[in-house]
């Protein structure tokens, strides 16, 4: 029995041994020596025997995320509202205003479904209040064609010099403080510079739309009388002191709807247009039609085109429907280069009348000023960039320190009239030519004479000189006669010479213009107008 119970106990040692697991490498035997199980391509990197062991970091927040999706863009601007509430009469009463006007924030809730997926996304990428994204609802009701009376303009109303600073440019060819990505991105970088500043959205919102110099000065002067120094506390012009009001009452309103009477248009929760870049040049009915969308359509999500040619050299990329962009994208991949646009720009070598820019490039006169913005009989200044019409099947794209720097110049062209003068005892080709400030020779060519001639009292000479010099220099021309009489009469020599200089005087200050006119039509302008 003793015999058999040893036998059953050395079986069941030696069979653990050979389920335990092999002991660690010895010198003897290392990784060089064993055999592998499977063989391993070369090159093959081996995986470490042993995985680190993994550091465990407890995450501390305010409170637990929602794993859900919300169900529209409303809840979602809900659950992202971080800035605290303002408490305050002005609140009331735009709540009030607001919901007694149901029919106004249809259009404008109507308006800004394009835009307002995009601003919210942008905003919970940098961290910031979503409530933000309702900002444009109080600064132009979401219209990025809205303009003020001081010139801010866009969806966020940038005025235009902050919107230079914020790399906004601004041409006769695009405005980018009307662009949907770009007017956005200056817009939550100002309002992250502002906060930075002041350490409070309330005051941030005060300085964006009073100014930071001003909100700063405010608040010196509260700190020096040792008065409270918040957003309620300091001393402002009525539209500040109700900004923020406004926008905590639309805040209000998307936060319960119902118990404001209100009903919100739904707006689904996924993006409403797509990016697609453009390579060449491309008229905005073109791309409209290639992307199978209304014109109206097309220019609502590309609002900063101020003329019907996008230039891709400064545009590179167009908004588009979500579902439109992949249509636009096989369209113009099979489009010829050439038939995408009809306009170019153009840039002025030197000062031109505006019917010799049509003449050059084939284009009615009328037709060059309505797409140019250009009032009738103007001259067009040097370096001044005009659009024109395309040579056909001409693809090249303008290039971008053109499209990126179109300024339009003119001056009203002046208009020579052919006129003739009469000579005074001892003129010259010369000192006629001085008088109307004329280059001699000039007006030696017009006589066919040379420009030291001496002329005979009353003989006539030939002028080309603007208009209103030119009635001057005939009524002068008029009284020469009577004049050279008077000259001949002793009694009366002194009172006429007088009365002749007056005379003189005026037609000379008048025709001050010609010399300009002459040499360069653009150039006499501002003189002859004065």
């Amino acid at each position: 029995m003793k015999w058999t119970l040893s036998l059953t106990l050395l079986a069941g040692l030696w069979l653990a041994g050979c389920a335990a697991p092999p002991g660690p490498a010895t010198p003897e035997r290392d990784a060089s020596t064993a055999t592998p199980t499977r063989a391993e391509p070369p090159g093959a990197q081996r995986m470490p025997d042993a995985l680190p062991p993994v550091r465990i970091t407890e995450l501390r927040g305010n409170h637990v995320a929602a794993l859900e999706t919300p169900a529209d863009l409303w809840e979602r601007i809900r659950r992202g509202y971080a800035m605290p509430d303002l408490q305050d009469e002005l609140v009331q009463r735009h709540e009030q205003w607001y919901s007694t006007r149901p029919d106004y924030i249809e259009r404008m809730v109507e308006r800004s479904r394009l835009y307002l997926f995009h601003v919210v996304e942008e905003l919970e990428l940098r961290g910031m209040p979503t409530e933000l994204a309702l900002l444009p609802y109080i600064e132009s009701a979401f219209n990025p064609q809205a303009v003020s009376s001081a010139k801010a303009a866009g969806m966020w109303q940038f005025m235009p010099g902050t919107g230079r600073d914020f790399q906004l440019t601004q041409n006769i060819l695009r405005d980018d403080r009307r662009d949907v990505l770009d007017s956005t991105r200056a817009a939550l970088d100002y309002l992250q510079k502002l906060h930075d500043m002041f350490g409070d959205w309330h005051l941030a919102l005060a300085a964006y739309n009073w100014g930071q110099g001003n909100v700063k000065r405010a608040i010196e002067r509260n700190q020096a009388a040792g008065l409270g120094t918040g957003y309620l506390d300091l001393k402002m012009p009525a539209e500040t002191r109700n900004y923020v009001p406004k926008l905590q009452a639309v805040k209000n309103i998307i936060a319960q709807p119902q118990r404001h009477g209100a009903v919100l248009p739904l707006i689904e929760n996924h993006p409403f247009f797509d990016t697609v870049d453009i390579k060449h040049d491309i008229d905005v009915d073109v791309a409209a039609r290639l992307a199978q969308v209304r014109l109206e359509d097309f220019k609502a999500l590309n609002p900063s085109q101020r003329k019907p040619v996008i230039f891709a050299a400064g545009t590179p990329q167009v908004l588009l429907p979500w579902n439109n962009a992949a249509l636009f994208q096989q369209a113009l991949a099979k489009a010829d280069p050439g038939t995408l646009s009809s306009w170019t720009a153009w840039v002025a070598p030197q000062n031109l009348p505006s019917r010799e820019v049509a003449s050059r490039f084939g284009m009615d006169e009328s037709d060059l000023r309505e797409i140019n913005n250009l009032p009738h009989g103007v001259v067009i200044k040097s370096g001044s960039t005009v659009l024109v019409r395309r040579a056909n099947g001409s693809a090249t794209a303008v290039a971008s320190h053109v499209v990126n720097n179109a300024q339009l110049a003119y001056a009203p062209e002046i208009v020579l009239r052919r006129t003739r003068v009469r000579a005074r005892k001892g003129d010259t080709i010369a000192s006629v030519a001085a008088r109307y400030d004329l280059p001699a020779a000039t007006v030696a060519g017009w006589n066919g004479t040379q420009a030291g001639a001496r002329l005979k009292p009353g003989q006539s000479v030939v002028m080309f000189l603007p208009v209103r010099a030119s009635s001057a220099a005939a009524r002068e021309s008029a009284d020469s006669p009577r004049s050279a009489r008077a000259d001949r009469s002793p009694g009366k020599t002194k009172a006429r010479a007088a009365g002749g200089a007056k005379q003189a005087a005026a037609p000379t200050r008048a025709a001050r213009g010609g010399k300009a006119a002459a040499a360069a039509p653009g150039k006499g302008g501002r003189k002859a107008r004065r």
